[in-house]
């Protein structure tokens, strides 16, 4: 995974432990635990909005609202792991993650649950790339692949396991406790790496020479940032329920959106110390990655969200079996991440992306075939797929995001490759709801223009129910109202199937421009880009 580079910044911590792997298993827990809250309440949507009394839609903000917070936090923690210190730095976050989760499970209304979501989120965003840099120190060069392979499965499989894990609590137990189980996890951690891990000179040293050099935290481009990513969620989370353009509201956060992202430009490109790099995202190499793992995070989160949502919206499947067809993927996730570690110190990066974004790309045509018969089968072998090939991008992906980069800019690289993944599955999700929603009212009306008494086929199946319900008991006008009723439910589901479809269609169509940005990426040296995708 990203950001293993940063150990080129020296030894940040120093381990009391004889076992270095100790410290790997620590850290991998906390980030399984932070990514794991990326998924863990798609499948208690449901749960959350009946019991918060509000609509699917709103509650969706469970999700992007933690996406987006975390993302941009990503771009803050490079300055904040070296004002602070590592150590110290990772255990704020911790805490603070940890506190957050228990409100979470605590609150009382959907305002105070995506308040504690956000803090949630921020905290959470500071982990990920202070643990890869935490890794890098513990391990030697020559092991730092594999530590990165455990840590990239946690990275990769616990957005997998989440909705299981959400769907088996919501479904025995409360949706509260998808979030209160972070509790005793976070504790735990807290307190081994408080022990496992302490601070050596040489890092104390290192950041009084820092903070004697007056760099001083980007504050301004950090809030441009922050409006920005901010203002797009909102837009493309509130545009259908809102009239799009036809609404005020709309109107004003695209304008701020576009505002912001105007003044960032400049900003990042004469700033001495940005949050954001902006001439890296302009290269060729370090600007395709950036994309192609926005797209990746777009199909991971994305389809985490819609597939448990389709099996129980329109199969009847429980929470926990939604979530339990995800899991088997998770395991392909697993072996792949060190089957991918071992062949991205064989094969060019780029042509691994591609070979993963093809496989993804045949998962999600697979999934445009949606009708009421299919079984669990279906939906296990469609996640399989993508399984199989998430790990074909997320580890090479590195190497070739890496390549060529000066030293004092990996850390920026870290964070910025993370927080495109976020920046991504959050987009995703928002254009996914979009396309489900618009799409299923189109479906819907082209469906009733054939519902007229003048049409003989709605005639003869509204004879055919109405002696169906009459043989049940009913009298003439209920058995004809409820064959009529009966009609309008098979619309709806009808429409319901062709707008998921459609939803997989636009998802394939996004992974598919992942494999052009992938072959326009230049070659790397595979004896430093091997080993996992470290180097």
């Amino acid at each position: 995974m990203s950001g293993a580079s940063s150990a080129a910044g020296g030894t940040g911590v120093a381990a009391h432990a004889t076992n270095p792997w100790l410290i790997a298993i620590v850290v991998s827990l906390a980030t399984f635990m932070e990514v794991l809250d990326t998924t863990i309440a798609n499948v208690a949507l449901r749960y959350i909005s009946g019991g918060l009394a509000v609509s699917s839609d709103e509650a969706s903000w469970v999700v992007t609202t933690y996406l987006v917070s975390n993302a941009i936090v990503l771009v803050a923690s490079s300055y904040l792991s070296e004002r602070f210190g590592r150590r110290r730095f990772y255990l704020l976050c911790l805490a603070t993650f940890t506190i957050a989760s228990i409100l979470c499970g605590l609150s009382w209304n959907l305002q105070t649950l995506l308040i504690f979501r956000v803090i949630q989120g921020f905290a959470g965003g500071g982990m990920i790339p202070t643990s890869q840099a935490i890794l890098a120190d513990a391990f030697p060069p020559a092991k730092r692949g594999q530590a990165f392979a455990l840590f990239g499965v946690a990275v990769v499989v616990a957005p997998v396991v989440g909705p299981t894990l959400g769907g088996y609590l919501s479904d025995n137990f409360s949706w509260h406790w998808c979030f209160l189980i972070n509790g005793p996890v976070g504790v735990f951690a807290f307190a081994l790496v408080y022990i496992l891990l302490k601070e050596s000179p040489e890092t104390a040293q290192k950041r009084q020479e820092f903070r004697k050099k007056g760099v001083r935290f980007d504050l301004v481009g950090f809030l441009l940032v922050a409006t920005f990513l901010g203002s797009l969620e909102l837009t493309l989370d509130r545009g259908q329920t809102e009239d799009w353009f036809g609404s005020g509201f709309i109107i004003a956060t695209t304008a701020i959106c576009i505002l912001a992202f105007a003044l960032a430009i400049p900003w990042v490109l004469t700033k001495a110390n940005p949050i954001v790099d902006g001439w890296l995202l302009g290269t060729r190499q370090f600007g395709s990655c950036f994309i192609v793992m926005m797209a990746t995070g777009a199909i991971l989160i994305a389809t985490t969200q819609f597939i448990p949502q389709v099996v129980q919206q329109n199969y009847g499947y429980t929470a926990t079996w939604a979530g339990l067809a995800l899991s088997p993927g998770g395991l392909v996730t697993m072996v792949m991440m060190f089957v991918t570690g071992r062949l991205n110190s064989l094969i060019q990066p780029k042509y691994l992306i591609a070979v993963g974004a093809a496989i993804i790309a045949m998962s999600m045509w697979q999934l445009t075939r949606l009708y009421p018969g299919l079984n669990f089968g279906f939906f296990v072998w469609s996640r399989l797929y993508i399984g199989l090939g998430l790990p074909l991008i997320f580890i090479p992906i590195t190497s070739a995001s890496y390549y060529g980069l000066r030293r004092d800019q990996t850390n920026q690289a870290s964070a910025m490759i993370n927080a495109a993944r976020n920046i991504g599955g959050s987009i995703g999700v928002c254009i996914a709801s979009n396309v489900l929603a618009h799409r299923q009212q189109w479906h819907q009306s082209r469906l009733v223009e054939h519902i007229v008494p003048s049409s003989p086929a709605y005639h003869e199946t509204l004879q055919t129910m109405s002696r169906y319900f009459a043989e049940r008991g009913a009298t003439t006008a209920d058995a004809t109202a409820q064959a009529t009723a009966w009609i309008g439910q098979q619309v709806q589901t009808q429409a319901s199937f062709l707008a998921y479809i459609d939803v997989f269609h636009v998802l394939m169509l996004v992974v598919l421009c992942a494999i052009p940005l992938a072959l326009i990426l230049s070659n790397v040296n595979l004896k430093e880009g091997g080993g996992g995708g470290m180097h």
